[in-house]
């Protein structure tokens, strides 16, 4: 078990910085993955920003991701999940839409004005708290991949192992600390797991903008 975010992204921070990576830029997905992505940062030297994929919950239970909705609007979904779940076509056009429209949200009140960072070319490392189904990772590498960045690393300290293989084949390197079994949900993994906030999330990335490669 971590002690709490900032511990596993040390940890995590070591094992990415033995890669050897020319230009990396590292990207958190939010919330709590910024606070990991940050650790990873500092011990890389590389700049931070953000990607923001959603997850798309199921009805009566939004807490179980049947897919997860891209920064660039691409949809992923668990369609045996889905139906299991009684989740209709009309049901998740509308939860991609309003998930969607979220992500443009945060995006304002996290980058507050600025650009994104420049990354074709780039050594972009990809980092979470930990993954559970895996939907908001996916649709976060398969929109990076638009970008054409030099490489895809996806660095998170936990993982159900029966995940790893989907995710290995998304990203050029895969960096993973535990892969336990059974797995639940990525907070029992860690000893102190409090929720994170906006404002936490926009601090993170103002104190590690620097240094950073200049925008699109």
């Amino acid at each position: 078990m971590f002690a709490d975010r900032e511990e596993a992204g040390t940890l995590l921070g070591e094992k990415v910085a033995a890669l050897g990576l020319g230009r990396p830029v590292v990207l958190g997905i939010p919330r709590g993955g910024v606070v990991v992505a940050a650790r990873v940062a500092q011990a890389l030297g590389a700049p931070l920003d953000v990607i923001v994929p959603r997850k798309i919950g199921a009805p009566r239970n939004p807490e179980l991701a049947i897919g997860a909705v891209g920064p660039d609007g691409q949809v992923i979904i668990d369609e045996g999940l889905a139906a299991l779940v009684g989740a209709s076509p009309t049901y998740i056009a509308r939860e991609s839409q309003r998930q969607s429209e979220e992500v443009k949200r945060r995006l304002d009140l996290y980058r507050r004005g600025l650009p994104p960072m420049r990354l074709a070319g780039e050594d972009v490392v990809v980092v979470d708290d930990g993954v559970a189904t895996g939907h908001t990772v996916l649709a976060a590498l398969r929109a990076l991949r638009t970008q054409n960045p030099g490489s895809l690393t996806l660095a998170v300290p936990v993982a159900p192992p029966e995940v790893i293989p989907r995710l290995r084949a998304e990203a050029d390197r895969l960096v993973c600390l535990l892969t336990p079994s059974p797995f639940y949900a990525v907070g029992q993994f860690y000893h102190y797991f409090p929720q994170v906030s906006d404002e936490e999330v926009a601090a993170l990335l103002e104190a590690h903008r620097s240094p950073r490669p200049g925008p699109e």
